[in-house]
């Protein structure tokens, strides 16, 4: 990937690129100084209660908006040998959610292992599903395989409709998007009593923030249920981050600063407070461990001694670590805030 800043023709390939690109946030505090102001610096985690596993790069889909820059040439794929020491890892612990996420995760040869083993150990599994794999000749029993094991499905849908969902993601993805809903929807998920949990996930279509977390969702519900007869438990609202091919399209719409200005201006302590970083660990597709998938795409590993690799974890060290923290942080911290589970104030 070659990310390209409007009016110069130099690359930026690497994620120390990228980096240096997003310490420049203008006139905008730096986020180190936002939190210090605020009284959050240095932050640290509150213990993990969310062990989530990146599997790698490999997807289906090529969406525009990709902070992982997955798809379907990517080489990264997490071994079973460090599947194995990701379950080992979590057997030491009482940590209640498994978030397994990619790419596609479910095109890594060890995803269905690693829900089984999660599940043996009796732990809340996820799936962050882009719904479109379900729909593949390779994963014809997927959905069935899911709902027996009883994992949420976290669904991709950024718009409930067809332009803005496509004009992301891809010519046609939201009749497959639509057609998988239909068919999770027929084995339970999203129906009320259940138990099988259908949330999706809604980013903006452009440099803008999400809107209200609630409105959004009910417009959502509204307009499956009219017009598709899909139902779903809940929708969670997530910050377009500056990263991987958002940083790309930022900078070759010159859109950068504009929207880094609307972040930092959009500063919120409690959401900077409530961060998924503060709970969650992130496991890459190689072992190393990070603070969150976000520092993960740009290499920014977890610090300030905790252990760097899964091989070498330990609760003690990784409970109360301190976070690695950089401008794109802005991300998570801007308005209501934005994790992995939506909103956060």
């Amino acid at each position: 990937m070659a990310l390209t800043l409007v009016g110069q023709h130099k690359p930026l390939a690497s994620s120390a690129e990228q980096l240096k690109v997003l310490a420049e946030v203008g006139t905008c505090l730096p986020f180190e100084e936002q939190l210090r102001q605020s009284g959050l610096s240095p932050l640290h985690a509150t213990g993990i209660t969310v062990f989530q596993i990146n599997v790698g790069k490999l997807c289906n889909q090529t969406c525009r908006h990709c902070h992982v820059d997955a798809g379907p040439d990517r080489p990264e794929r997490m071994s079973r040998e460090t599947a194995e020491h990701c379950i080992a890892a979590l057997a030491q612990t009482d940590i209640p959610t498994v978030d397994i996420t990619g790419g596609a995760p479910e095109l890594n040869a060890n995803f269905r292992w690693l829900v089984e083993q999660a599940r043996a150990l009796n732990r809340h599994v996820m799936d962050r599903c882009n719904l479109s794999v379900l729909l593949l000749p390779s994963q014809a029993d997927l959905a069935e395989f899911l709902a027996h094991h009883r994992v949420e499905v976290v669904a991709s849908l950024p718009y409930y409709r067809a332009a803005q969902t496509d004009a992301q993601r891809g010519e046609g993805i939201f009749d497959k998007s639509i057609e998988a809903l239909r068919l999770l929807n027929g084995l339970g998920y999203g129906r009320e009593d259940s138990g099988l949990l259908l949330n999706l996930v809604h980013n903006p279509v452009g440099a803008f923030l999400p809107p209200k977390q609630e409105a959004i969702e009910a417009q959502f519900r509204k307009e499956l249920r009219a017009k598709h007869g899909v139902e779903f438990n809940h929708l969670y609202t997530i910050t377009n981050m500056p990263v991987s091919r958002f940083l790309e399209f930022l900078l070759e719409s010159g859109n950068y600063e504009g929207y880094m200005d609307r972040l930092a201006n959009a500063y919120n302590p409690a959401a900077a407070a409530s961060v998924m970083c503060r709970y969650t660990l992130s496991v890459g597709w190689d072992g190393r461990l990070y603070d969150c998938d976000f520092n993960q795409m740009l290499e920014l590993p977890v610090a300030h001694g905790a252990p760097a690799h899964i091989r070498d974890f330990d609760p003690a060290q990784l409970h109360h670590r301190e976070i690695v923290t950089r401008n794109h942080c802005y991300g998570c911290a801007a308005g209501s805030g934005s994790s992995c589970g939506g909103a956060v104030t």
